[in-house]
């Protein structure tokens, strides 16, 4: 699929087909990865032979997918609106949680206190479940939570917040003091949501045991699917007429004012569409990992998926899949070899994104791209000079022709 790039809006793709031909061929590779390589790898190779998927790679796979599927919706709001939120954690974290209450409803009598309450509630001794928990044993009630809690969250968040127009770092820094007080509000014991432990030891999954390979692969291609379903949806979006109002309103939303649209419902949909998205990513997270807790809903883990999505590259659909990639496979060998370094990696990855590659990685091949077909433009000149017309005696002057004579 051919693309344009311009300073001012990036990376933009042509109009054809929904995807393009290299894009349609992409999602047909990664649903053959689905169907057949990864559980033919996973579960009929050996474990000694070189092309063995291990579980961890499964899993770690399926952790990465669900941070890419976040760093998209991130990127719907500030690549394409012009948005950063620092809230995205909050929801990534309330799909997960949505998730662990049925999970940990699912464990039943197998739990260490033999009780039919969450371990966590036997030990602060609570005789009964709270409230919050009515509908914690159905999967389908718990599902629906987990894009309808954020969903509403955001949308009554930002009514308010498009409503007094309040744009920039000023919604940065409130979306920061939201996520930041949710945190603390989760890490009391009596809210009854596990504390600082928050949920794991999860036993079972619509009656299958959630540590089975054949679990853990449906999960994985569940990840997947979702993942092409965002992409799609997004490219849906982007190419409308929709999204020529959201990339204008990024641009200038004064002037999308001026000329009759308001901001505000346009603003609050993709801000609304953007937490459900994120909250359906965590409800996957959480099973593959295995543990929730109010750690995920802190301000860093907020700025950490505003840097996947400018390392790969905001304002693109791909970009924000590869950000996340990138960025946690290093996390993954940096807390492993030097794990006092990670840190100190990130914040110098994110300035030097920032200073030398505004496009992200995507916009950097654009680039290299560009400069390829323009020396292979110069060259084929220089190789093949145009013929330069004769000239006619008629145009030489008399002088000329007697002089020759």
């Amino acid at each position: 699929m051919s693309a344009v790039f311009t300073p001012s809006t990036g990376l933009q793709q042509k109009r054809g087909l929904l995807l393009g031909t290299k894009g349609w061929a992409g999602v047909i590779a990664a649903l053959a990865v689905i169907c057949v390589v990864f559980p033919v790898l996973n579960l009929m190779v050996p474990e000694g032979s070189i092309f063995h998927v291990s579980d961890y790679a499964v899993q770690l796979t399926g952790k990465i997918l669900c941070y890419a599927i976040c760093a998209l919706a991130m990127d719907l709001i500030w690549g394409y609106t012009g948005i950063l939120s620092l809230g995205h954690g909050l929801f990534f974290a309330l799909g997960g949680y949505g998730m662990g209450m049925y999970l940990m409803r699912q464990i039943g009598l197998d739990g260490n206190y033999k009780s039919p309450l969450p371990d966590f509630m036997v030990f602060l001794n609570w005789k009964e479940l709270p409230w919050t928990w009515t509908v914690s044993d159905s999967f389908i009630a718990q599902m629906l939570l987990v894009v309808l809690v954020p969903g509403l969250l955001a949308l009554v968040f930002g009514w308010f917040a498009f409503r007094s127009r309040i744009k920039g770092v000023y919604f940065s820094i409130i979306t920061q003091a939201m996520t930041f007080a949710a945190m603390l509000l989760f890490f009391r014991n009596e809210t009854g949501f596990g504390g600082n432990n928050g949920f794991t030891d999860f036993k079972r999954i619509l009656g299958y045991s959630i540590t089975a390979p054949e679990t853990r692969l449906v999960l994985f291609g569940l990840s997947v699917a979702l993942l092409l379903a965002v992409i799609i949806l997004g490219k849906v979006l982007i190419a409308s007429k929709f999204g020529k109002v959201l990339t204008a309103i990024r641009d200038s939303e004064n002037r999308v004012m001026f000329i009759g649209y308001n901001p505000v419902h346009y603003k609050l949909f993709i801000w609304t569409l953007s937490a459900m998205l994120c909250g359906l990513a965590g409800a996957l997270y959480v099973p593959q990992v295995g543990i929730i807790n109010p750690s995920e809903m802190s301000v860093a883990n907020s700025i950490e998926i505003a840097i996947w999505v400018a390392v790969g590259g905001r304002g693109t659909l791909v970009g924000p899949v590869l950000g996340a990639g990138i960025v946690n496979l290093s996390k993954t060998w940096f807390t492993t070899s030097f794990p006092e370094y990670w840190l100190f990696f990130l914040g110098l990855l994110f300035i030097l994104v920032t200073l030398y590659l505004p496009q992200g990685v995507v916009g950097l091949w654009a680039k290299i791209k560009a400069r390829r077909a323009e020396k292979a433009a110069i060259a084929a000149s220089r190789a093949d000079p145009a013929p330069r017309a004769p000239v006619s005696e008629s145009k030489i002057p008399n002088g000329t022709a007697a002089k020759g004579a």
